[in-house]
């Protein structure tokens, strides 16, 4: 069976979270069933319950929508999902679908979920200097200037001592997702640290104090 790290997410509770985009698609297992594949996932992660969305985020298309861009569990109960209050956004039904689906199902110990929305920031688009930096083979998706990248602040990264949450350049939701990402996990008192990324480079941390975004 063929899979990524990014394409499951678990509660450590018995729950697993993941998309139909990525594991049923052909370049993955096409000789397996959902139901096989799910029967795989039950095994080896040790879940009673796997939740299957649709679809990933829009413009995933390299890893054909990992759910790390699209949800993740905060805790046993509580998801965070990526999503936008655009209907003209392709994310917008993506999201919705996920959040019909998410708010009819319980967890593995027959939770309801709650459900807490982290906006995803304005649309970036690459830029001629990323298109042409790409090497590509035959079987590679060609890159083309002003492609719609996949950006999502649900992608974080949980450490000691504090949450990694990327920057995009967009204020309004760059700020949102420290401020909604401080109250989701007021136990880290390290704090929010802050990647900012710039032409597809990491630039820099920088750490936050909680109280600033509470």
């Amino acid at each position: 069976m063929i899979l990524e790290g990014g394409s499951i997410h678990v509660d450590g509770e018995g729950t697993c979270l993941t998309t139909e985009e990525c594991l049923l698609n052909k370049n993955r297992n096409p000789n397996m069933t959902k139901e096989q594949i799910e029967d795989q996932l039950k095994a080896y992660l040790g879940v009673q319950k796997v939740i299957w969305l649709p679809y990933g985020l829009y413009g995933d298309d390299d890893t054909n929508g990992h759910i790390d861009n699209m949800c993740c569990f905060a805790r046993p109960g509580v998801v965070l999902l990526s999503w936008t209050d655009d209907e003209k956004d392709p994310q917008f039904i993506r999201s919705m679908e996920a959040e019909s689906i998410l708010s009819n199902t319980s967890d593995a110990n027959g939770r309801r979920l709650e459900i807490i929305k982290l906006h995803v920031p304005g649309p970036l688009y690459m830029t001629d200097e990323e298109a042409a930096g790409v090497v590509q083979d035959c079987n590679a998706k060609t890159r083309l200037p002003g492609t719609r990248l996949a950006a999502s602040y649900v992608n974080f990264y949980i450490s000691t001592g504090g949450i990694i949450t990327p920057q995009f350049g967009d204020q309004k939701w760059d700020d949102e997702a420290v401020r909604v990402l401080s109250q989701v996990f007021p136990n880290h008192e390290g704090g929010i640290y802050i990647a900012l990324l710039s032409n597809s480079r990491l630039l820099y941390l920088e750490l936050l104090n909680l109280v600033d975004y509470a």
